[in-house]
């Protein structure tokens, strides 16, 4: 007899695949929009962030909570405007070409939502009135509106994914504190019975690309795409 494959298990909402939401301490944020000093009263980790995070106290008594700079620790002050300190929030528009920003927005107010991971920055590379350009770790450059704010610095707890897994139970524990399956066997490892591209074939079959209106039992790999496989032009590229 088959059984619920993780599809449908997720979608049935059981404890084993919900996350454990209670156990965050909040959300990552900005101040409002001024010049204004802040300092950080407390450093914590929570289980959805991988970096260090900083509870920041503002001169009003506003508290928020932000993504923690390397060397930053308790009772730094943390200054919104333009000064271009470690830690110190600012415009991208103010921040000298060559510097690291982390924590960046993607609108003006959108609050932190680019290179939030331990570890991560992006640098400047250049700016004009109208836009600033930012190039990542791997390259790639992405335009900003000059008014969006970043964190200078570098994101703290850089080098985590350097340590390697000892053993598979420490590995167990860290997925399992963060509500994520381990260990995952292959749909293709399977029977017939417990997931439809289990059988002899190492092969997908039927095809990945399944209707968007296909019953759960049947609804994995590529929800109604478009297309499937690698482009002409990125296989010469190669």
């Amino acid at each position: 007899m088959g059984k619920r494959i993780i599809p449908q298990a997720r979608g049935a909402g059981g404890p084993r695949y919900r996350s454990p939401s209670h156990r965050s301490i909040g959300k990552v944020n900005y101040l409002p929009f001024g010049n204004m000093k802040a300092k950080v009263i407390d450093i914590d980790r929570d289980a959805f962030h991988s970096a260090p995070l900083a509870i920041i106290k503002s001169e009003k008594g506003d508290k928020i909570i932000q993504i923690a700079t390397e060397g930053m620790h308790i009772g730094d002050n943390v200054i919104y405007g333009k000064n271009i300190k470690n830690g110190n929030v600012v415009s991208v528009s103010e921040v000298p070409e060559g510097v690291n920003v982390f924590a960046i927005e993607t609108f003006p107010g959108s609050g932190p939502k680019i290179c939030r991971s331990s570890g991560t920055f992006a640098t400047i590379l250049s700016k004009t009135s109208k836009k600033v350009l930012l190039q990542f770790v791997n390259g790639k450059v992405k335009e900003l509106n000059p008014f969006c704010r970043a964190t200078v610095g570098i994101a703290a707890g850089g080098g985590r994914i350097d340590k390697p897994w000892v053993s598979v139970g420490h590995q167990w524990h860290a997925k399992h504190a963060k509500g994520k399956l381990y260990p995952r066997s292959a749909g293709v490892a399977m029977t017939p019975t417990d997931h439809p591209y289990g059988g002899r074939s190492k092969r997908p079959r039927p095809s990945k690309t399944v209707s968007r209106h296909a019953s759960p039992g049947s609804k994995v790999g590529s929800i109604a795409a478009k297309r499937v496989g690698i482009r002409k032009g990125a296989a010469q590229k190669k």
